[in-house]
């Protein structure tokens, strides 16, 4: 058997045997490739101006990625060397020299991941159809399926490959060439040792990070990016004394407490584990900081998701609008240009008034989280123009019943509304409250429709009042086109003082894009992280078959039944998976929290509140988590419980 047959013969044992590294290597290059497709496709960046900048965030992003790629194929061929390196130094004691085993290592692996590379490729473009589904769907385009390859992107992500394993490879070559047979053979019995050994030290070591880890969690939520960075660093010191510390500590605890040690399968169970958790402190940490970044970055995304929709649902309720400081400002300019587009249906030119006083907003003020700006004082709308306007926004009709005034505002501010009822007082006319409206109503602007909140009165009773500012909406009979916005926020520049100009599908459009500028990156970067350190933890865990199986094989001669084997099984997986990803949750969670709380009320709302989008995250996180979880457990069940 030549050098290259027995090359080719290992890569297939190598690829059934780490079947889950295998995989992961293969979706590896299927994200890429997916995403060097969209760096690269004319038809995403004509959507919008906007687009014109995804390359670089994919870029970016990629970066990093093929840093945490890199990194998996790295480790896994370090550890691949360090399971066979018996087999390798008996290739040497057979008469081959290092050279050639380091070849053999060497081509094998790159056969792997040649054949992963070319599978992932085939696997990416159906991904990338996918995400351009996806994008064109953002951007309320017709999507139609059309699979192709794409060569620039196929050249690109070539390339990432070729310096992931080629740098990997390079480092395991040198490592064979320079190691005698004796360093191969029992290169398997190299571990990370136990570095705490003392309880005292162990002890001040577990209590020290555990308070840098309250620390950092809560300075990582401080709006100074400093005290964030600091708060950051202090996690990772947490996370690394943490496991570096537990392992250790777990034989005092059950030296301490005999009754538990014996109790069910609890000394097979943490005996097998602390004897794993020993010699993988820092590889642990190290997957529980991965998860922190993964959660963060998943979450942070559905923020900005969130405060991107939340934002634009507002500004979209109008296919067109326009609010100008002035008593009697020219509209007809502004429809006649935008006629030459579109066609202006149904225009409402009305006025936006202010009382004398400030009642309702002092009681918002006292009873809600609320942000005053653009008005000194409540703002007013008359009954007809409100009628008008929520004709041509779709709303369904409402009634204003003789003396009676409406409020309409933003949700979050529901409850806090329908709780008023403090009659108004327009010059002699006095109303009481006659009902609260939530729709978007365009109510975040400084010339929009009241600052969160307007009140609807009969017509009557604004003689007298003063002007906020006079305003037009209107409904187009197709999507005012991007470019006509641009043109009237530079004519509105050139006429006012003040102004708010929206457009639906501009505000439409800009979701769409802030979304795929910084949402996409972000769980591209997140999937990636999972993927990962749950691929590592799974070869760790199912490089162990072997000696589970013996392990189960003599306490089934010791009386051990089946079922009871099945159940310590359960235990030792449930916390190995659990171990690095608890310090992640807790530490992600509080953050997501935070974060999904920072933007101005009634943003972060329904579908994107603060514990939506902390649900949301977790969930996905672990999902993916699960699919790894089950596929291990299903495996090594397979292998080492006796029948």
């Amino acid at each position: 058997m030549t050098l290259f047959e027995l090359s080719l013969r290992n890569a297939k044992r190598q690829a059934r045997d780490y079947l889950i590294y295998f995989v992961t290597v293969v979706m590896a290059a299927a994200l890429l490739y997916a995403f060097n497709g969209l760096v690269f496709s004319q038809e995403i960046r004509k959507l919008s101006s906007g687009m014109a900048t995804l390359p670089i965030m994919i870029a970016l992003a990629s970066i990093v990625v093929v840093c945490i790629f890199g990194w998996l194929v790295s480790y896994s061929t370090r550890f691949m060397l360090s399971r066979r390196s018996r087999e390798l130094g008996t290739y040497i004691l057979i008469g081959l020299e290092n050279k050639q085993v380091a070849r053999l290592f060497f081509l094998e692996n790159l056969a792997v991941g040649g054949c992963a590379l070319a599978l992932g490729v085939l696997l990416g473009g159906l991904l990338y159809q996918a995400l351009r589904a996806i994008v064109l769907a953002l951007f309320g385009m017709a999507y139609q399926f059309s699979f192709g390859l794409s060569l620039p992107a196929m050249g690109l992500t070539a390339a990432y490959f070729a310096l992931i394993y080629l740098n990997a490879l390079r480092k395991s070559r040198k490592s064979i060439r320079r190691m005698k047979i004796y360093d191969l053979i029992y290169f398997d019995r190299q571990n990370e040792g136990m570095v705490v050994r003392t309880s005292k030290k162990r002890r001040v070591l577990f209590v020290l990070s555990i308070l840098l880890g309250i620390a950092g969690t809560i300075l990582m939520m401080t709006p100074d990016w400093i005290l964030g960075l600091i708060g950051a660093g202090c996690v990772i010191v947490f996370l690394f004394g943490f496991f570096l510390s537990f392992a250790s500590g777990v034989p005092a605890f059950f030296d301490k407490r005999p009754a538990r040690k014996f109790k069910g399968q609890s000394l097979l169970v943490f005996r097998t584990l602390t004897a794993k958790l020993a010699t993988m402190g820092v590889l642990m940490a190290t997957i529980s900081m991965i998860f922190t970044a993964t959660l963060i970055s998943e979450g942070t995304g559905l923020v900005f998701r969130g405060i991107f929709e939340g934002r634009s649902a507002e500004s979209a309720c109008f296919d067109l609008y326009i609010g100008i400081n002035g008593e009697q400002p020219d509209f007809g300019e502004y429809l006649d240009y935008v006629g030459q587009s579109v066609s202006v249906e149904s225009p409402v030119l009305y006025r936006i008034y202010q009382t004398e006083n400030t009642q309702v907003m002092d009681y918002l003020d006292a009873e809600t989280d609320f942000y005053h700006f653009g008005y000194e004082r409540d703002a007013v709308l008359r009954y007809s123009d409100y009628a008008a306007l929520r004709t041509i926004a779709g709303y369904p009709p409402v009634v204003l019943e003789p003396g009676h005034y409406l409020i309409h505002g933003i949700a979050y501010l529901e409850e806090a509304m329908k709780n008023y009822h403090v009659p108004l007082t327009l010059g002699d006319t006095t109303l009481t409250p006659g009902g609260v409206h939530t729709e978007h109503f365009l109510q975040l602007s400084t010339h929009g429709n009241g600052n969160r909140y307007i009140l609807i009165v009969p017509d009557e009773v604004v003689e007298g009042l003063e002007v906020h500012h006079c305003a037009c909406a209107a409904r187009t009979n197709r999507p005012v086109p991007n470019q006509v916005f641009y043109n009237l926020t530079a004519l509105a520049d050139q006429n006012s003082l003040g102004w708010d100009i929206a457009t639906k599908a501009y505000e439409e459009a800009e979701v769409a894009t802030q979304t795929a500028l910084l949402v996409f990156p972000l769980y591209f970067l997140a999937l990636a992280l999972t993927m990962t350190a749950a691929t590592i933890l799974t070869i760790q865990q199912l490089s162990e078959a072997e000696r589970y199986r013996r392990q189960f094989e003599l306490l089934r001669k010791l009386g051990m039944d089946r079922r009871d084997m099945a159940a310590a099984l359960r235990s030792q997986f449930a916390i190995y998976y659990a171990m690095p990803a608890v310090p992640a949750v807790l530490i992600g969670v509080p953050f997501i929290l935070n974060l999904a709380n920072l933007p101005e009320p009634g943003v972060m709302v329904m579908a994107n509140s603060p514990t939506a989008i902390t649900c949301v995250a977790l969930g996905l996180f672990f999902l993916i988590y699960a699919v790894y979880i089950l596929l291990a457990y299903s495996s090594l069940r397979r292998s080492v419980l006796p029948e």
